[in-house]
């Protein structure tokens, strides 16, 4: 198999050489059923701590199967201490969002509710297997954090003020994310609003912060999902990241 097209699983035991390791039927399914894998084949894994590792299939059962661990892929890196906050939107869409954050590298995911918010709460633990599969996909050595929503109260409530706070403001009443966000060193937050954008009242308390930069991302109005790649791309690049 190309190193280029490796086939990666995310395991939650912890990795080294010459150790077996039990994939559950889940994973099973997917390796021998999707992608077709036999005894003899390679497979890539990784624990979120201690790097990636070649692999080869052993054996296999009704549900499962064994990969025994060859030797040291890669060593472990950990992305930017970037979070997302978003405002909770429709199902379909939230799911793009936690996917594209994933891919492109944040370190912590925080449904939020809003005045505007409309949509019911995402189950946790639906949005934790898109990351983790969203991870495997983007060869990321680490998952982020799947946090319980939050109300927007709640959030700035319990907010550690060392964690710089970007938050997309429409009104066109913020300076532009290129001029802002170089300011924004890790640890940092990007909140990104509903269909409706922030309430008024949410405005004002987030413009009254030390702490939160208001960002505009000119002048057209991006959906919800769409502003959050804008953001997280943007920001990435301004660090320095994807060079």
């Amino acid at each position: 198999m190309s190193k280029k097209n490796r086939i990666r699983i995310y395991v939650e035991t912890d990795l080294k050489e010459n150790i077996k390791v039990v994939c559950d039927e889940k994973q099973a399914h997917y390796l021998l059923n999707v992608m077709r894998l036999k005894i003899g084949d390679e497979v890539y894994a990784f624990d979120g701590k201690n790097g990636e590792f070649c692999c080869r299939i052993v054996s296999v059962g009704k549900k499962n199967c064994v990969l025994r661990i060859e030797q040291k892929f890669c060593d472990f890196f950990e992305s930017q201490d970037l979070w997302l906050l978003f405002a909770i939107l429709k199902k379909d869409n939230t799911d793009f969002v936690v996917e594209k954050a994933t891919e492109i590298g944040v370190k912590k995911i925080v449904p939020v509710v809003t005045d505007y918010t409309s949509n019911s709460k995402p189950r946790t633990e639906r949005l934790k297997t898109l990351v983790t599969e969203a991870s495997e996909q983007a060869r990321r050595q680490d998952l982020p954090q799947v946090a319980e929503c939050i109300t927007f109260k709640e959030l700035l409530k319990m907010w550690d003020k060392s964690r710089k706070l970007i938050y997309l403001d429409e009104s066109l009443g913020s300076k532009s994310a290129i001029e802002q966000m170089p300011k924004c060193e890790p640890p940092v937050a990007i909140l990104v609003g509903p269909e409706g954008g922030f309430s008024q009242k949410e405005l004002e308390i987030l413009r009254s912060l030390d702490y939160s930069y208001g960002v505009s991302l000119g002048k057209t109005i991006l959906r919800a999902e769409t502003a959050v790649v804008a953001a997280l791309s943007l920001w990435q690049a301004l660090a320095g990241n994807w060079q």
